[in-house]
């Protein structure tokens, strides 16, 4: 797990186990799957969402859905599966609903998904942060295409929406599939692909804080070749923010390219992209000692920018061998380049700020590949879908800080840094994993189990401190995942299982090697997909224990001795019922307290405690309906509400955070329902937050207020 730490009153994100990239061979395609024998427990017909007159899923990426529902997803097993087989709870944002709530960023795009909380630190244009079942997934748990996003403490991969068409979250230890993470689960974003039929489409926006905005996303085949397929998809943007110091500027631009062959046996699809971003190097008000915010923000708009330029380089390639065995390789370089400027509050007596420039820069780049072979074949009564793989990671990455000369009031002089020698450390990271999964069918039974095996190394220089401030640590760990489901004849899909993960520590000991925190989770849980009807209803009952955490028993030492547990119940329901109406509806319970010894040092937490700022309860629903006829056909209208209920404002318990209920909305009309001549033709208007509650959120020493009123226009033209 990460953690956030301060660094001069500045918030640090610090990693614990980025654990990152490369991957060598075996594995398996998602494109094969075996076909029960038993016709009632065949999947349905599946509708990609759009098509070439509308929004292009296109092909591959491991989510096909039908308007808001996922019919198949291969993010729990690394290969495409009837989500009714899935032994574990997974969330899944679609194309749709990303339009219909015009999502801006990663965290409103989880807002609506059961057992998420987004954005518990606030609004910040910086990062994007997302708990999973309580547990905080930013640092380890986001991958792009099934691959990990790699980065540094700063250095921070950012995800354009505009260029997505889908988020899939997978909840719980993830480990026997992934490697190293988080027990929350992980994040896994969808790029577009490209689609077999044309798709052209333009769009402008306009919204608060001076937001101005145009995206551009072209798809189809290349001079009419059915087997060469393209898509190039851009954004450009502008915009203030509501902190003075922090804008929200962004150039991305997304290329792809697929190449098959004429049976289709064989498949290469290349995927690449570049973002230029600027957001603030400070974002938000100073909290004072006590854990109580304030209304003196953060930063100034003479220094202030946070500048990132990051790309990503890679490809999919998939080839059948036989009718029974496919090899699949996934492959991405990426590299990203940050520098954070912020004036910093360094002490606040009464009316008395004593301010100080401060500079961060942070550099990552890495590679990630990922091999698998899949077979398909039976033994006996049994389907089996036998996957084997490899894979492999790596990232490199420095971070730097400097400080400028002190400032005593306002309008005093800024002296940026002359040098960034107050920190700077190199990190890099290697894993290298072996799995085995068998997903095997028997009449209305589906049985999934897997293994894996991970080497993890990673090795710290402190260059300012020559070879005293090196450290070297390997770890190995076995980790796994058995679940079992039933699909019955109604619709009903109830299921078990019991997976493991693990993540490398990092801590102060002079006598001790820390070996990983451990991860386990058992749930159960219980769909209802009726047969005929656009429905998904999931139901999970989970419980995961995270030990050996590290917990302090001096200044300067560090035991493994920490334990927190996380049990619960969440709901979701999707439906896109008719071309009218949609929508999402999401319920999450949360028991989560601090298990084992961490009462290392005096005040420390005790155990029985909740952890701070995580509600233990949210409730989320989001409809959107299109008028189909009548004299107001074209218009569609959204509206939702999340609730959150109170949390703990520190681990000791002793302050409560108020619960809130936000409000978002949207309208929208197809002016091609108006006159035929301008088919193509969209206008939309949304908000979030409608009320502007801006209600506090205070985790331990830091407090944030939830992101304020925002609303944007948009006009589309699709052609």
């Amino acid at each position: 797990m990460g953690s956030i730490e301060m660094v001069s009153g500045k918030t640090r994100r610090t990693r614990f186990g980025a654990c990152i990239v490369v991957s060598s061979l075996v594995g398996a395609a998602g494109s094969s799957t075996s076909v029960n024998a038993q016709e009632s427990t065949e999947l349905a017909p599946i509708v990609l969402e759009g098509s070439g007159a509308s929004q292009g899923d296109g092909q591959g990426g491991g989510l096909k859905t039908k308007g808001y529902v996922a019919k198949e997803t291969s993010v729990a097993t690394k290969s495409d599966t009837d989500i009714r087989k899935v032994p574990q709870s997974i969330g899944t944002i679609s194309r749709k609903e990303l339009e219909d709530r015009n999502v801006q960023s990663l965290v409103e795009a989880a807002r609506y998904t059961a057992g998420v909380r987004a954005g518990q630190f606030g609004f910040d244009p910086r990062f994007d942060t997302i708990f999973i079942r309580g547990f905080n997934v930013t640092d380890t748990g986001f991958y792009r295409d099934g691959l990990r996003s790699l980065g540094g403490p700063f250095s921070v991969f950012r995800h354009e929406p505009y260029t997505l068409q889908g988020v899939t979250i997978l909840k719980g230890p993830s480990s026997g599939v992934y490697g190293s993470g988080a027990p929350g689960g992980i994040v896994n974003v969808i790029s577009k692909r490209p689609t077999e039929e044309p798709f052209r489409e333009i769009e402008g926006q306009i919204g608060s804080y001076d937001r101005a905005q145009v995206n551009f996303d072209l798809s189809g085949p290349v001079a009419d070749n059915d087997n060469v397929l393209y898509r190039l998809t851009g954004v450009k943007r502008a915009a203030d923010t509501q902190f003075m110091a922090a804008r929200d500027d962004r150039f991305s631009i997304a290329p792809a390219l697929t190449l098959r062959s004429d049976d289709q046996d064989t498949q290469l699809t290349i995927l690449g992209e570049y973002t230029d971003f600027t957001s603030g190097g400070a974002a938000g008000w100073f909290t004072s000692p006590s854990g109580t915010i304030t209304d003196l923000e953060q930063g100034d708009p003479r220094y202030r920018d946070y500048d990132g330029r990051q790309y990503r380089f890679g490809y999919e390639f998939e080839h059948r061998l036989t009718d029974e065995v496919v090899f699949k390789q996934n492959v991405r370089y990426q590299n990203i380049d940050t520098d954070m400027k912020y004036v910093g509050i360094a002490l606040v007596l009464g009316d008395f700020v004593l301010r100080a420039p401060e500079r961060l820069r942070d550099e990552a780049s890495g590679i990630a590949v990922d091999n698998q072979l899949l077979w398909s074949f039976d033994t006996g009564p049994l389907e089996h879908k036998l996957m084997t793989g490899v894979d492999y990671s790596y990232v490199d990455y420095r971070w730097r800080y400097g400080r400028g000369g002190f400032m005593f009031n306002d309008q005093a002089p800024i002296i940026p840094p002359t040098a960034l020698d107050l920190f700077d450390e190199r990190t890099n990271q290697q894993q290298v994993g072996l799995y085995i999964q068998d997903q095997i069918d028997y009449d209305r039974w589906s049985l999934t189990v897997g293994g894996r095996f991970d080497w993890l190394e990673t090795s710290k220089s402190d260059l300012l401190e020559n070879s005293s401030g090196n450290t070297e640590k390997r770890d190995h760990k076995f980790t796994g995942r058995i679940g079992l489901a039933y699909l019955f004849d109604n619709g009903l899909s109830p299921y078990a299982s019991y997976s493991t993960s693990f993540a490398p520590t990092t801590g102060a000991s002079r006598t001790a090697h820390f070996k990983p925190t451990e991860g386990e989770q058992m749930e159960v849980g219980l769909r209802y997909t009726p047969e005929g009807s656009n429905l998904s209803i999931s139901a999970a009952l989970f419980d995961i224990t995270q030990s050996s955490m590290l917990v302090n028993v001096s200044s300067t030492e560090q035991a493994q001795t920490g334990e927190v547990g996380s049990r619960g119940f969440e709901i979701q329901a999707t439906s896109s019922i008719t071309d009218a109406l949609s929508l999402t509806a999401a319920y999450t319970y949360l028991d989560m307290k601090y298990q084992g010894d961490s009462e290392g040092t005096t005040g420390a937490t005790p155990k029985g405690n909740f952890p701070a700022g995580i509600p233990d309860q949210m409730f989320s629903l989001w409809g959107q309906y299109n008028v189909l006829s009548g004299p107001l056909e074209g218009l569609g209208v959204g509206l939702g509400a999340r609730f959150l209920d109170t949390s703990y404002a520190d681990d000791k318990n002793t302050r409560n955070n108020p619960s809130r209920t936000l409000v978002d909305a949207s309208m929208s009309y197809d002016f091609g329902k108006l006159r035929p001549n301008l088919g193509g033709l969209t206008a939309q208007v949304s908000a979030k937050n409608v009320f502007d509650d801006r209600e506090v959120t205070c985790v331990n020493l830091n407090c944030y207020r939830e992101q304020g009123r925002s609303v944007i226009g948009s006009l589309k033209f699709r052609f």
